[in-house]
């Protein structure tokens, strides 16, 4: 099976090149998309996207339409993974869910959702930041409640940052980008997908068990 994986930033893309290839192993075949953003669901579907709009959800419906109609001839699913943030979850699932139904052909896909961000995955693990970053504050992470809505990568760059998120947010969207892709690539290699706390990785990791009835480590 061929899994075509669309997430709304670099980072997330960092993070999944890592863990992607352990759930799957040699048996099956994957892509990872990234975009610059999330960006929001256009008001007309059918209209043609911006080029230059290169977030998730204005690319969103053209992504679906054009798996849907690949859907009969290869066997594939489309994952959409980006962040919540302080979205409804239900309404925001609710959303996506119309975006698929509006396809005329509807690829096998699974929309899974960080809760609040990204990060979140990251701090379900948190012996695996320990490992990442000695020097890490522990007293920080000790009082993060997983996927609570409570500024989660500004969280991560408290606990782990000389300044923490106030020092990195002086610096600009870049430097706090590049960081959230640091965090992500020194991070990851460390996880162990049985001890996560993160309701919402862990959803992530059972709907792909759903597809490859397998043991992820």
């Amino acid at each position: 099976m061929h899994f075509a994986i669309f997430v709304e930033d670099p980072s997330g893309k960092v993070a999944l090149d890592n863990i992607i290839p352990i759930l799957l192993g040699d048996y099956h075949t994957h892509k990872i998309t990234s975009f610059h953003g999330l960006g929001v669901i256009p008001s007309n579907l059918n209209k043609v996207s911006d080029p230059r709009r290169r977030t998730l959800l204005d690319n969103i419906f053209g992504i679906l339409r054009a798996f849907g109609k690949m859907s009969s001839h290869y066997e594939q699913v489309v994952m959409v993974i980006c962040d919540l943030d302080n979205k409804c979850l239900k309404e925001f699932r609710n959303e996506l869910l119309d975006i698929l139904n509006k396809c005329n052909q509807k690829p096998d896909t699974i929309f899974c959702l960080a809760i609040e961000e990204g990060e979140a995955w990251l701090l379900g693990d948190i012996e695996a930041i320990r490992k990442a970053y000695p020097k890490v504050k522990s007293n920080i992470l000790s009082n993060y409640i997983n996927d609570s809505i409570c500024g989660t990568w500004e969280t991560l760059a408290d606990a782990i940052c000389k300044g923490g998120s106030q020092a990195l947010k002086k610096k600009g969207y870049p430097a706090v980008g590049k960081e959230k892709s640091d965090w992500a690539k020194n991070i990851t290699p460390y996880m162990d997908f049985h001890r996560n706390k993160s309701p919402s990785f862990n959803y992530f990791i059972t709907k792909i068990q759903e597809y490859l009835s397998v043991d992820p480590n």
